[in-house]
């Protein structure tokens, strides 16, 4: 506990004055001047694949960042996640995910935006995208979409995996995050670069404690999973909240955000804080 309060005031700083580099990268911060004012309620939409989506209680303590994100807005901010476990860019809206969204969104609204784990996966038709060809075709899809109601889409780049060479981090997903980031570059959109961010997390926390934060279970240490899981994709509470504090300040420090929208950045937030619905979102 003592570490993980360390690594919370080492690492918010290295997040929040970074920031500049990636709204260079991004081009021009498309929401600055059309971000609602404090009091103003609105909706934060998550549109992504399984490192982000709902999971229910019997699935716990496997979280997405997207179920950890409400922890550090404020309360009249409403955060409506609809990633899909398993989908890509183009299945998602095959699903209707997109579809569904566009029911909801209005004006003042947000839109999250992440993908790229299930693109990577081109043997899949129904799933793999190129990163700068059909990848970018569906992304400029989710920006029209948010664009068209009112609303600011937001790309966020994938979350990295754990994985490690030695003990130095390395990336696995390709092309994807720059694909995205060049997109984003062309339609002036905000890019959070959550693969480098958490990447540097990893790295900072190293081979053996990314285990607390990923969903590793020995057998028997949890009754949703008697026979253990070694997990290097899916957070389980700890790494949600984590990451989710990553996108939290970077929606902050980017302008994306009011900055009273986002809060308790600098605090050391309990796995008991997340709330495991008794089943999956549909």
């Amino acid at each position: 506990m003592r570490f993980q309060r360390d690594l919370v005031r080492r690492w918010i700083p290295l997040v929040l004055t970074s920031a500049m580099a990636v709204v260079g990268a991004a081009g021009p911060a498309s929401a600055l001047s059309a971000r609602p004012d404090s009091e103003r309620p609105f909706t934060v939409f998550v549109a992504g694949d399984s490192t982000a989506s709902v999971y229910a209680a019997a699935e716990a303590p496997r979280t997405g960042w997207g179920q950890a994100l409400p922890l550090f807005l404020n309360h009249d901010v409403r955060v409506v996640d609809e990633a899909i476990s398993g989908a890509s860019s183009k299945s998602f809206i095959a699903l209707g995910g997109l579809s569904r969204i566009a029911s909801k969104i209005g004006p003042g609204d947000y839109l999250l935006i992440s993908f790229g784990h299930n693109d990577e996966k081109i043997t899949d038709p129904d799933r793999g995208t190129d990163p700068y060809t059909t990848f970018q075709d569906y992304l400029t899809q989710y920006v029209e979409t948010a664009r068209a109601h009112g609303a600011t889409p937001v790309l966020v780049t994938s979350v990295e995996r754990r994985r490690f060479s030695g003990d130095t981090a390395v990336p696995s997903h390709g092309e994807y995050p720059a694909a995205m980031k060049k997109l984003g570059q062309s339609l002036s959109v905000d890019v959070i670069d959550l693969s480098a961010l958490s990447m540097n997390l990893w790295q900072e926390l190293g081979p053996e404690r990314t285990k607390d934060h990923f969903l590793w279970l020995a057998r028997g240490e949890n009754p949703n999973y008697p026979e253990g899981i070694s997990d290097n994709t899916h957070f389980r509470a700890r790494g949600a909240i984590e990451v989710a504090r990553i996108v939290a300040a970077r929606l902050k420090t980017q302008q994306i955000l009011h900055p009273n929208a986002v809060n308790r950045l600098g605090d050391m937030i309990d796995e008991s804080a997340i709330a495991w619905p008794d089943e999956r979102p549909t």
